[in-house]
């Protein structure tokens, strides 16, 4: 189950409804084991695709040593579809390789860029094996301990 706050879902909507028609993608970082996503990071979709996404390399590095630096992990790794449901395609699942992340797919396709609602959904991809998840959205997140 993936339990994210308001303020970061509607982080990644804004973001995925701004970037269309092309894919937005992303990732929320957290503290390391805690499978707490705190700090949105928009990333670039080099391709600059509506039917494709992929991180720059360069930006991604340095988002690596930034959480490396300060004890995060990629809790969510965030993507979006423009014309498609919001399930993992062949790629997605080819790309996946954070074994613990939540992978997140919100789909544009019905109302793009404008107001309405946009379809929301949490995977889990392990070795190839796609599990989709619960999407509980609270508040706020309770502090850690």
């Amino acid at each position: 189950m993936l339990t994210i706050d308001q303020a970061t879902y509607d982080a990644i909507v804004a973001h995925a409804k701004r970037d269309h028609p092309d894919e937005a993608c992303g990732i929320v970082a957290g503290p390391e084991g805690s499978d707490r996503p705190t700090r949105v990071v928009e990333m670039v979709n080099a391709a600059g695709s509506p039917t494709f996404y992929e991180f720059d390399s360069t930006e991604l590095l340095a988002l690596y040593k930034e959480m490396w630096a300060n004890d995060e992990e990629p809790v969510v790794v965030y993507h979006s579809h423009t014309a498609t449901e919001a399930y993992p395609s062949r790629t997605d699942i080819g790309l996946a390789s954070e074994p613990n992340a939540h992978y997140v797919l919100v789909s544009t396709r019905e109302h793009g860029n404008n107001d309405g609602p946009v379809e929301f959904r949490s995977f889990r991809i392990v070795d190839g094996e796609v599990t989709e998840e619960e999407v509980v959205v609270v508040p706020e997140l309770t502090p850690a301990p």
